[in-house]
């Protein structure tokens, strides 16, 4: 049978086995620097109006219209432009004639 610890640990030092550390400082700090300079960046979230004003330009396609589409996409956002062919209400996306499909939802403006 093995032997118990002759004296406790302090619950301060058991505690700091379980604390997570860095192995690299600032690790983060440069990555997220790196992502930067690469052009990632975080998606816009769209107010109500400009999700609204989106809203109704979607509606007023029509097929075979030319649009230039911006859309986030790979951690930045691109501009496509082509000839409008529909938008799938089930799938939430729009499909232009070059057979690109965009998700609705990354979608920043149509014009």
């Amino acid at each position: 049978m093995a032997k118990k610890p002759k004296s406790k640990m302090p619950v301060a030092e058991r505690a700091k086995q379980f604390m997570p550390f860095a192995a690299v400082r600032g690790l983060e700090q440069a990555l997220a620097e790196k992502e930067r300079e690469m052009g990632f960046g975080q998606k816009d979230t769209l107010s109500e109006e400009q999700a609204a004003a989106l809203d109704r330009r979607l509606r007023g396609l029509t097929r075979g219209e030319t649009v230039a589409v911006t859309y986030f996409s790979h951690g930045s956002y691109q501009t496509r432009t082509g000839i409008f062919d529909e938008v799938d209400p089930i799938y939430r996306t729009l499909s232009l004639e070059d057979e690109t499909v965009i998700a609705i939802d990354d979608i920043k403006e149509i014009t």
